[in-house]
């Protein structure tokens, strides 16, 4: 179960597509997280790791580097 509060605009934008489409608020609000997680998850990684590296935590490996290991030199 989750609660939010929402933006009286979003609110009411929320409500008109619901009422247009005969669908529940609940069903776009659904729909808008599972579309846009993965994209959050994958920017607080790359977040995540630009701090580590700024740091010192974590290094960078060239891509030349990389490719000569997995036999991609071009």
């Amino acid at each position: 179960m989750l609660a939010i509060r929402l933006p009286v605009e979003v609110e009411t934008r929320l409500e008109a597509l619901a009422q247009a489409t005969g669908r529940t608020k609940t069903f776009y609000a659904r729909e808008a997280i599972l579309e846009h997680l993965d994209n959050l998850e994958d920017l607080y990684l790359a977040e995540q790791r630009l701090i580590d590296i700024r740091s010192g935590k974590t290094q960078t490996v060239p891509l030349e580097e990389v490719m000569k290991r997995y036999g991609m030199e071009g």
